[in-house]
């Protein structure tokens, strides 16, 4: 399964700043909840994917929220990686975390030591270059997913700025959909979003 298949919903950006929205199971009115918030539908690979284009940079995070927020009245298996709902000016104030999802193994580079004990608790191994962590190959796709997404949400409530590399350059990048086994049962809850307030 690519990265984006193991849960209900999963919003992620690109490289170029495109915010997306990705559904692996059908949910009630997803069309009119996504396009109400802002979101535009596009065909890509055998599915429909939801954008935001980068000049909606401003107020991404408010309108994934309130997509979320609709969709979450449906399931509560939805993952939020994106780096462009998140506030802060990457150009002036460098991330003090920086996620790198790169052919199957996820890598974190920490500036701050606060980032370093936030980490390490989350199960990211120290490697030989000073401020960079790695996580464990053998872990499941789904379980390194998963791990990822809490440690972000520790390093966002302790007020640590945080960028998710997904590995994704482009719209066009983004991986084709598999079956996911029981598709169409209502899938238990296993990561929460956190959404972000101004």
């Amino acid at each position: 399964m690519a990265l984006t298949d193991h849960h209900d919903v999963f919003i992620g950006a690109t490289g170029d700043g495109h915010t997306f929205l990705v559904l692996n199971r059908p949910i009630p009115q997803a069309t009119r909840i996504l396009t109400d918030a802002g979101f535009t539908a596009r065909q890509h690979q055998g599915r429909t994917l939801y954008i935001l284009p980068p000049d909606t940079a401003e107020d991404a995070h408010e309108r994934a929220g309130v997509a979320a927020y609709g969709l979450m009245a449906h399931t509560h298996d939805l993952v939020d990686l994106a780096w462009t709902t998140r506030h802060h000016d990457g150009a002036q104030n460098p991330p003090d975390v920086t996620f790198r999802f790169t052919d199957g193994t996820v890598t974190a580079t920490a500036a701050t030591h606060a980032a370093h004990a936030v980490l390490v608790r989350h199960g990211f191994t120290p490697t030989e270059q000073d401020g960079d962590y790695e996580l464990p190959s053998a872990l499941s796709e789904r379980t390194t997913l998963s791990t990822v997404v809490s440690a972000e949400a520790h390093l966002h409530a302790d007020g640590v700025s945080v960028h998710v590399d997904l590995g994704i350059p482009t719209v066009q990048d983004i991986p084709a959909t598999r079956p996911r086994p029981n598709s169409t049962s209502m899938s238990a809850p296993t990561v929460a979003v956190t959404r972000r307030t101004r």
